[in-house]
């Protein structure tokens, strides 16, 4: 009979400098998700295996020394970064990625993949209360998507979620938007969740930028981004919209959910 596994919230550390701050941030996001929190390494050839269990060993026995009630594990893969998430959800119930926004470039294969969420973080951030959330809302259904996490904040730690709703010229753009807004609003409303509904000034296209602005100028402490929904070899040379936004966001930690493919839920 197969063992059930418990759903975890993934940090993916790089066995350096950093990984305290990333690995603080995922312990706050298990303890609000009631989650077990996995610390991985993805192995490169030339690694030596041993070491890294051995340095994986010391973050745990850190970690145990002040928080014992958490439940913790480790892991260390040997994957492509493209297959990573995927592996991480399909055989270890991972729902959630936490990683260093310094090193998006290095996760970003990983991330157009996805089908699980990424929270960037930046390694000199102290916001980890993830009690106030600004979310752009554009034109793309999948906005569903944010949407349910943002509720999840809400549920799990009283969440406050602020929408930014894009301001498109043409008619099928408009209704787009507003029905992504009555339908988000209306899971908010269900959930008790306090939620607050701006109108922006730009279109779906650079929505995200404009609404970035409003996050750094405001007390929010977790920016939720859905991701690009086509790649071109254009986005890989110039950068991903999604690196631009994130090194823009300085410590402001962003998440970034994957609109190419189905999200994983997160279970009660």
């Amino acid at each position: 009979m197969p063992t059930i596994q418990e759903q975890k919230i993934i940090v993916f550390t790089t066995l350096g400098e950093g990984d305290d701050v990333i690995i603080q941030h995922a312990i706050k996001l298990a303890f609000i998700f009631k989650k077990e929190l996995c610390l991985v390494y993805n192995l490169a050839a030339k690694k030596q295996k041993e070491a890294c269990r051995e340095q994986l060993s010391r973050y745990v026995q850190k970690i145990k020394e002040e928080l014992p009630a958490l439940a913790l594990s480790t892991l260390i893969l040997s994957e492509k970064k493209s297959a990573l998430p995927d592996v991480l959800a399909e055989n270890h119930e991972g729902v959630l990625i936490v990683a260093n926004a310094n090193r998006f470039k290095q996760y970003s294969s990983s991330l157009s993949e996805s089908p699980i969420p990424f929270i960037f973080v930046h390694p000199e951030s102290q916001i980890i209360e993830y009690n106030r959330l600004v979310q752009p809302m554009d034109l793309r259904k999948e906005n569903s998507d944010g949407s349910l996490w943002c509720s999840y904040f809400g549920r799990y730690n009283e969440a406050e979620i602020v929408m930014v709703a894009a301001n498109d010229k043409s008619k099928e753009g408009k209704q787009n938007v507003a029905k992504n807004v009555v339908l988000s609003r209306k899971l908010y409303t269900k959930f008790g969740i306090k939620h607050t509904v701006y109108k922006g000034s730009r279109s779906s296209f650079r929505n995200a930028f404009e609404v970035l602005d409003h996050a750094l100028a405001s007390d929010c402490n977790l920016f939720v981004l859905l991701g690009s929904s086509s790649i071109t070899p254009l986005d890989y040379l110039v950068g991903l919209p999604e690196r631009k936004i994130i090194n823009k966001a300085g410590k402001l930690p962003v998440m970034v959910i994957n609109p190419r493919r189905d999200n994983y839920i997160l279970c009660d």
